[in-house]
């Protein structure tokens, strides 16, 4: 089970990374994190950098070095990892990878009531994800080969993972599609009459009971 941290917000995650080279100012957090792609390994919300940095010196684990000032531009505080700022970053990595747990994508909860629309519609709809999954896929795929080149695997593995998400879903998304086209989905004859004759079967209207309490 995944433990409850001081500073939870999985931007406290990049900034301890990286800052565990070296000490930075928040705005130069910012860049660096940017220049490695940081916001498309997880969800980073830059307004909420500096407080992020203030609650991890609140909690020691960050500290606050020395301040700079370069010219006219207001003085930058540069801040450290602390011991307890580097356990922290290490039992947290430890946790991420070894602990699985379940994550709702926004396509699973669509996949969750798909029935509300004409099983013609949500085929389509789901060729057009296909789509754009596998342009997205073939882009992927160069750049990581690109970068590839340049830069070592142990650097590229979260968008190994990635790709392979991708990928796994396309695959899946063929199977569905393929049970759509042929007929063989189990239910589909009756989605079917559902959205055509508007009478819907009684075990989609048990389903649409279950859970329900009388007065």
């Amino acid at each position: 089970m995944a433990k409850r941290r001081k500073v939870g917000n999985l931007l406290a995650l990049a900034v301890l990374s990286v800052v565990l080279s070296r000490p930075m100012h928040p705005y130069e957090m910012a860049s660096v994190l940017r220049a490695r792609g940081k916001d498309q390994d997880m969800k980073i919300k830059w307004g909420s950098l500096y407080t992020v940095v203030q609650n991890l010196e609140k909690h020691g684990l960050l500290e606050a070095t020395e301040s700079q000032r370069q010219g006219g531009r207001p003085e930058r505080t540069l801040y450290r990892i602390t011991d307890a700022g580097r356990e922290e970053l290490e039992d947290w990595v430890r946790e991420l990878v070894a602990i699985p747990e379940r994550e709702q994508p926004r396509f699973e909860a669509g996949l969750s009531v798909i029935g509300v629309l004409h099983p013609d519609e949500a085929t389509q709809l789901l060729r057009d994800r296909l789509t754009r999954l596998e342009q997205q896929i073939a882009t992927q795929r160069n750049a990581l080969a690109e970068a590839g080149r340049e830069v070592p695997r142990l650097f590229l593995v979260e968008s190994e993972y990635d790709l392979a998400i991708r990928e796994a879903e396309a695959s899946w998304i063929r199977s569905l599609l393929d049970e759509f086209t042929t007929g063989s989905l189990p239910g589909l004859a009756e989605w079917r009459d559902w959205h055509e004759t508007g009478r819907m079967p009684p075990e989609f209207e048990a389903l649409a009971e279950k859970g329900s309490t009388n007065d």
